[in-house]
């Protein structure tokens, strides 16, 4: 029985983690289509693609009314964005470089959202009126994200043979270019999107169904199953995105889209469901994971602020991430 569970548990991630990919592909070409800027399109239905995992199976656990996966399960990817993503990229890259307009607006908006959840979970669980608050900074964030962005430009590079790195040739205004010609929106687009919204509910249902019969049968709180492995799987996508982006030398979209998935997590992934019911935090969570996370977006911003991540703060990062696995299933 064990070991079957574990098998659906390990299926139910990968078919939400590709429901949440043909969903967003779909849904990203169908926004451009419509004539959605690059980035809206970016900022709105990438950020939530990515983080539809996160939010589906968080939905599916509290009206199930096992609310404590909600938290833990936010809480724990978060962590493992910071510590196991961020830390792999940097790794992959060998140094991840960060311009200075991430700092300006992410950094600080990462440490607000963090704050407001602390406070809102220091009482152990999440009411509907925090959940409301929760939602309505999201708002304020997407809105001081679109009015106070900078002006959109693409830049082009030249690969200097021999030599590492890039060399910018020009800036080019973007809305001053030739407007790119729209994709056309086909059937087959529309049924791929509908088929991802399926798959996401389906591989939800079982993701959360085989949680709660794992606790049971390991006798081990659905809140630390959420903080690792839930949270761990659900992260996929963020992993898969920043791994390429550092590989292709492209440190900003590695991290900027770490930050837009954390504050989304804590946010909306914890919001929507509070809307459902009030959440609960375990114990663990609360004594464990919460400092944890503190201090992992602590880390995080003091790494930001130097505007560079090197190889060995990556190697760092996971050494801690290992550490906080072990600590969390006694194994240290």
């Amino acid at each position: 029985m064990l070991f079957l569970w574990i098998i659906i548990f390990i299926a139910s991630l990968a078919i939400l983690v590709k429901g949440a990919d043909w969903l967003l592909q779909s849904a990203e070409k169908i926004g451009l289509a419509l004539g959605i800027s690059p980035f809206i399109v970016g900022v709105t239905i990438v950020g939530l693609g990515t983080s539809c995992p996160e939010l589906i199976s968080s939905i599916m656990a509290a009206m199930r009314g096992v609310t404590e996966i909600v938290t833990a399960g936010a809480i724990g990817s978060n962590i493992a964005n910071i510590l196991l993503i961020v830390g792999i990229a940097a790794i992959i890259g060998r140094r991840l470089i960060i311009s200075k307009s991430l700092i300006d607006l992410d950094l600080p908006l990462l440490a607000i959202s963090t704050v407001l959840f602390l406070g809102t979970a220091w009482d152990k669980q999440i009411t509907f009126t925090e959940a409301i608050i929760l939602l309505i900074a999201y708002v304020i964030y997407l809105l001081y994200t679109f009015l106070h962005r900078e002006e959109e430009t693409d830049e082009i590079y030249e690969v200097l043979p021999g030599r590492p790195g890039r060399r910018k040739l020009r800036t080019v205004n973007i809305k001053n270019e030739k407007a790119i010609k729209r994709p056309k929106i086909i059937a087959k687009d529309i049924i791929m999107l509908i088929i991802g919204i399926i798959t996401l509910f389906v591989g939800a249902k079982y993701l959360i169904d085989s949680v709660i019969k794992l606790s049971e049968i390991l006798n081990i709180g659905a809140g630390v199953i959420s903080l690792a492995a839930v949270a761990l799987g659900t992260s996929l996508p963020e992993l898969l995105v920043s791994a390429k982006a550092a590989l292709q030398g492209k440190s900003e979209v590695a991290l900027g889209n770490i930050f837009g998935s954390n504050v989304f997590n804590l946010l909306v992934v914890v919001g929507i469901p509070g809307l459902i019911r009030n959440l609960q935090i375990d114990e663990t969570t609360f004594a464990f994971g919460l400092p944890v996370l503190l201090v992992a977006t602590f880390l995080f911003i003091i790494s930001g602020i130097s505007r560079r991540i090197h190889v060995w703060e990556g190697a760092m990062y996971v050494l801690v991430y290992v550490f906080f696995i072990g600590k969390l299933f006694n194994i240290f």
